[in-house]
């Protein structure tokens, strides 16, 4: 079976196409990145007409690199949500549109089952039942996973998500956006002993997490410093940020081990990406004796690869999951732990 995955859910769209035989046949990527860039954050008009650009010439370019015809799709799977709601329509017509012509059967796949799956893609995938670590921009949520469809909340942040604190804190630093890859950057320039941030929650003896004060904590040191505050001091205010977040992280991801019994540990999304919080949890692995899966780094931002991935083993599951039905509605905010199969 070839489904054809389409994710437009914020500021990236990404066509792929996956065979369950096969494996991953093509997929391709388009991000915003630049455009978004001077406004200093993502502008969701502008994002959803730059889906509108982009879908077609991604989809012919995948259908090429896939040695793959129109009529060899067998499913449409496409991001209803959660997202930016202009965006999410964007990929939803362009799929049910796709689907229409083609009869062939769609399915609405949630982004963060998504981001859940992705490490299945690599050469080196986990066995369910795993604790998985979602991490990125707008989430930051501990979910146990007993197989497709099977999640069950842990814990969840209550207000920033740490993907945004990275980007806050580093606009508060004068870094450039995205600001995660940058002051992730810096940091490792930075002394860590000239300045200790709180670690939000870190012993609350439950396994939510909160940003928001040690976003605020960071403005402080920011406003103490002289207007002209040099490179140095930025890296230090870094590293201390990036230290304290990574820790709050890490310590949270052994109490969901040790709570659920499990000692497989994924981390998904994009801020999986970030070496030092790779470096802390592979340290830990290392000392607590259980195993750490990330997705390919290619995988870890937003993609169409991990749409049609978890579009196929949805089918694999339930066949009847897609549906010859091509209305559509999509879901900016939609709970993960709510799907079901």
């Amino acid at each position: 079976m070839i489904v054809l995955g389409v994710e437009s859910s914020c500021d990236e769209t990404g066509i792929a196409l996956y065979d369950t035989q096969r494996g991953l046949l093509s997929h391709a990527l388009y991000s915003q990145v630049a455009m978004h860039e001077q406004y200093g954050g993502v502008v969701p008009e502008l994002a959803s007409r730059d889906h509108i650009r982009r879908a077609i010439p991604l989809l012919q370019q995948v259908l090429s690199e896939g040695n793959t015809a129109l009529n060899e799709i067998d499913a449409i799977a496409y991001t209803q949500g959660p997202g930016l709601a202009g965006a999410l329509l964007v990929g939803a017509s362009v799929a049910c549109g796709l689907g229409l012509a083609l009869n062939a059967p769609m399915l609405g796949v949630h982004h963060l089952e998504g981001h859940l799956l992705s490490p299945l893609l690599a050469s080196n995938p986990p066995k369910f039942p795993f604790v998985a670590l979602l991490v990125s921009g707008g989430h930051t949520q501990l979910m146990r996973v007993d197989g497709v469809g099977q999640y069950s909340l842990l814990g969840e942040t209550l207000d920033d998500a740490a993907g945004e604190a990275f980007d806050k804190s580093a606009k508060l630093l004068g870094l450039g956006y995205p600001g995660g890859p940058a002051i992730s950057r810096l940091a490792e320039s930075g002394d860590p002993a000239v300045y200790q941030l709180p670690r939000p929650m870190l012993h609350s003896k439950n396994l939510n997490f909160s940003f928001s004060g040690l976003k605020t904590a960071v403005l402080t040191l920011v406003k103490k410093q002289s207007s002209a505050m040099g490179e140095q001091d930025k890296a230090n205010i870094a590293r201390a940020f990036v230290d304290a977040l990574v820790e709050v992280l890490v310590v949270k991801c052994l109490a969901a081990l040790k709570q659920t019994g499990l000692n497989r540990l994924v981390i998904a999304g994009g801020v999986g990406a970030n070496q030092q919080l790779r470096s802390a949890l592979d340290a830990a692995a290392l000392k607590r004796r259980f195993k750490v899966f990330y997705p390919e780094l290619e995988f870890c931002t937003d993609n169409g690869a991990m749409i049609a991935f978890a579009g196929a083993m949805r089918l694999q599951v339930n066949p009847e999951a897609a549906q010859r039905d091509y209305t559509f509605n999509v879901r900016p905010r939609w709970p993960l732990d709510q799907i079901g199969i």
